[in-house]
């Protein structure tokens, strides 16, 4: 019995006699690695505007109202947007987005957020009336 006892007591207490443990090594950053990790990110940007945006569903949706929203601070990453079309007429949600993914594949394939809203003409006019 007391022999059990030794042992699950010295096994509990087993991390008080170990070896300390060594302190890691902080990180730091010099000046140099500094400006190198900036300069490859002003390079991440995805080279998307809104402007390009517009232009490019205006011409091929036919889009009469296009509002484009940068929501990423201007690195072009996330975008939200408000698209006026005839071509959404009598289409679902689900179809009026597949027509803008389409239009745009190239463009959100580079970037990381992405909402359209969808609207038909009289949507949009019932919306502001």
């Amino acid at each position: 019995m007391y022999s059990r006892t030794t042992s699950l007591l010295s096994r509990s207490c087993r991390y008080f006699f170990r070896a300390p443990v060594p302190q890691r090594q902080t990180f730091s950053v010099s000046a140099r690695s500094f400006a190198a990790i900036n300069a490859a990110m002003a390079d991440a940007t995805s080279g998307v505007t809104a402007d390009g945006l517009k232009s490019k569903l205006i011409e091929q949706l036919q889009a009469q109202h296009v509002e484009i929203e940068d929501l990423s601070g201007g690195c072009g990453q996330a975008f939200q947007a408000v698209i006026v079309s005839p071509q959404f007429e009598k289409k679902t949600m689900l179809a009026r987005h597949r027509l803008v993914n389409a239009a745009l594949k190239a463009e959100i394939a580079a970037i990381h957020a992405w909402t359209p809203k969808c609207y038909t003409p009289e949507q949009w006019q019932a919306l502001h009336q």
